[in-house]
């Protein structure tokens, strides 16, 4: 017998600190009208010194237990979403575990890229499937900061910081989500146009090394930008028509917050009206994993979901990974 998983409870975190286009106007060549322009983005949050993933993940896990009015303890699963861990290992999802107070759960890291929520909540319904009395965290969090090369103006203007976390359960409640179906894809001979490369297997560094630009994000920006408006909307369009689905029926869409171009195109693409788009992008910037969960508690909170409403989600990532998930509430 299949079970069915539903959304218990949500939240995010993003730092305290705020930079703005008008700080980043100091850093590098670069201006609040190109940046707005171009992106969409005004302000991203910063993790401040000494915070990681682990930190901020835990944070958002405590706000979505809280949400779902479940203890820590409760959690038998924790899938944490990630580029940039803490560390090599631990894990952060370990480190997280500890954080919460909790021990003795199934945890592991995983790198999605930005598709990490999408993948987090296909995982956590594979494990339901199986596992039905299973309460799993499904954590997306990024401290794309750290690996951000604040001289080149083309990426450093999108990023910022910030986690997000959905606690997944078999258990119905009113008012929140099923997670009706997920489709994920990948293809990594595109890889190379979207990599952090240094400090890995491929690229590594020796004692004395100094870092070098290999270290940092670095991007082929147009080209991503095509294929991340295809596949979105393409994903999309299999998702609604394997539930004979057509614009009309779908309440919300909320797209990877990357770029409000590559937002609104994708949306155009699928026929949807700008009403019908959750954009947080001008006030968080690209997180990465966590994008999705923080736009998904925001329009929840902003009154953008009905009851019985269905929401699409899609994310297009490095790797290159990209997949939609659609939930009715």
């Amino acid at each position: 017998m299949t079970h069915q998983a539903y959304i218990r409870g949500i939240g995010y975190y993003a730092p305290e600190k705020v930079l703005t286009n008008a700080d980043l106007e100091k850093i590098v060549e670069t201006s609040d009208e190109w940046i707005t322009t171009r992106t969409g983005i005004k302000e991203r949050h910063i993790a401040a010194p000494g915070e990681t993933v682990s930190d901020m993940a835990a944070e958002a896990a405590r706000r979505a237990l809280a949400d779902a009015g479940l203890p820590a303890d409760a959690i038998t699963h924790i899938f944490l979403y990630t580029v940039t861990p803490d560390y090599y290992t631990p894990s952060a999802a370990c480190l997280m575990e500890e954080k919460l107070g909790i021990r003795g759960k199934v945890v592991q890291d995983v790198n999605a890229a930005c598709c990490g929520y999408i993948y987090g909540l296909e995982m956590a319904r594979a494990v339901i499937a199986l596992h039905p009395e299973a309460k799993v965290i499904v954590a997306a969090a990024e401290v794309l900061t750290s690996r951000t090369n604040f001289s080149d103006r083309r990426t450093c203007v999108l990023f910022g910081d910030a986690a997000a976390a959905a606690v997944v359960t078999a258990e119905a409640a009113s008012g929140k989500a099923r997670v009706v179906d997920a489709r994920l894809a990948s293809d990594g001979s595109l890889g190379h146009l979207l990599t952090i490369k240094g400090g890995g297997s491929g690229h590594p560094y020796k004692l004395g090394d100094v870092v070098d630009e290999e270290f940092f994000l670095q991007m082929n920006g147009p080209e991503v930008f095509k294929h991340a408006v295809r596949s979105m909307a393409a994903v999309g369009e299999e998702i609604m028509a394997a539930h004979g689905l057509t614009n009309d029926d779908i309440a919300l869409f909320i797209p990877h917050q990357a770029n409000l171009r590559i937002m609104e195109a994708v949306a155009r693409k699928l026929a949807l009206p700008p009403e019908k788009i959750m954009s947080t992008v001008a006030r968080f910037g690209n997180t990465s994993a966590s994008t999705i969960g923080i736009a998904l508690v925001e329009a929840r909170n902003a009154g953008r979901i009905p009851a019985g409403g269905k929401v699409l989600l899609g994310a297009f990532g490095g790797g290159f990974t990209w997949g939609s998930a659609l939930l009715q509430f």
